[in-house]
């Protein structure tokens, strides 16, 4: 039997990928386990996978001053010798890295060891854990056109990212259920991420009066984001999170207003949603989000409405326009070349496998 390592984490956005391949690498045979941190947020979400779970030490590797620099190195070290002990164990056939600092020691105790590796780099530049993990990667995967420039030539791969395929699958019919919303006027679907963004949600809710008029409106507004307030307007609810009837809510939806995560945002592409990104400032991040939407703005996948821009005037008038030249998006977005992420990638852990 093939066996595959997976590893990654940190935040989210290092495991769902890892999570959307799950299904399909069962499918192909793959027995699969996954390294991560002792306490990390892939640790529960893997384990309800139901996928066994090594969790070794990890640091963090900053590019500021912090007394931690001085201790994390050896952390990191540690993490490297427990995760060569795993693999000398478990003799995995290939592994698979989705970023994050908990995988460089995996990734170089790989490389030790002539495990091969394949990285994904969500982001439209690579991130420091993978600039470290790149030169003992196999093949090294990425979402943007953009970012082959950043890679080696010969590793890089453009495949989009893995997307998981229950949220294709979503019906319009549960959606109005759930929602309690009616067939006969479009709706917007507000995300703001999973602690939700203050300014897109104040700038949503105070143009709801105008918006209410014409559309109807899904706000996933974050964990304690609730206006309870708005309860009772017509066309309008709000919920902090949802989980398993997300898939539904992006059926229902004819335009969304998201953040530019790149997870979230290859989820509105491969949904074929038209969207407005609102990303992240560069003073409240890397800049990745900046980078991110401006690709999509470019491939015409997207309108992008940045965050010192962000004015209740701009938002409506940029909605009516999205939604106007709707078809147009969509058309864009179906020419776009990483439609099958999965697909690419586990063709290329099935051709290591082979050797």
């Amino acid at each position: 039997m093939k066996k595959i390592i997976l590893t990654g984490g940190g935040t989210a956005g290092h495991v769902t990928p890892n999570l959307a391949l799950i299904p399909t690498l069962k499918e192909q045979g793959y027995e699969i386990r996954y390294i991560g941190s002792y306490n990390g947020i892939e640790k529960e979400l893997i384990e309800k996978a139901g996928i066994p779970y090594d969790g070794i030490s990890s640091g963090k590797l900053r590019r500021y001053f912090s007394f931690k620099n001085f201790s994390d190195p050896f952390r990191i070290l540690k993490g490297y010798f427990q995760a060569k002990k795993i693999l000398k164990r478990e003799k995995p056939n290939v592994i698979f890295s989705k970023g994050g600092f908990v995988a460089v020691p995996v990734v170089l105790a790989a490389k030790g060891q002539h495990i091969p590796v394949i990285i994904h780099e969500s982001d439209m530049t690579p991130g420091l854990a993978n600039k470290l993990c790149i030169p003992s990667a196999r093949k090294v995967c990425c979402n943007f056109p953009e970012t082959l420039k950043y890679l080696p030539e010969e590793k890089a791969v453009l495949t989009g990212s893995p997307i998981r395929k229950e949220l294709l699958n979503g019906s319009p019919l549960s959606g109005l259920k759930f929602t309690g919303l009616s067939s006969k006027r479009p709706v917007i679907l507000v995300i703001g991420g999973s602690l939700g963004s203050v300014k897109v949600n104040t700038a949503v809710r105070n143009i709801l009066p105008e918006l209410l008029k014409n559309y109807q409106v899904i706000h996933l507004c974050g964990k304690g984001n609730l206006d309870k307030s708005l309860n009772s307007l017509d066309g309008y609810v709000q919920y902090e999170y949802i989980s398993s009837q997300l898939k539904d809510l992006f059926a229902l939806s004819d335009l969304m207003i998201s953040r530019a995560g790149a997870n979230a945002i290859c989820e509105i592409l491969a949904l074929r949603k038209p969207n407005i990104l609102i990303p992240l400032s560069a003073a409240a991040s890397r800049g990745d989000q900046l980078l991110n939407a401006e690709s999509f703005r470019k491939q015409g996948f997207s309108e992008v409405l940045l965050e010192e821009d962000l004015t209740d005037d701009a938002l409506k008038a940029l909605i009516e326009k999205v939604y106007a030249n709707r078809q147009d998006y969509i058309n864009a977005m179906n020419t776009s070349k990483t439609a099958d992420a999965i697909g690419s990638i586990t063709t290329m852990m099935n051709e290591i496998c082979l050797k």
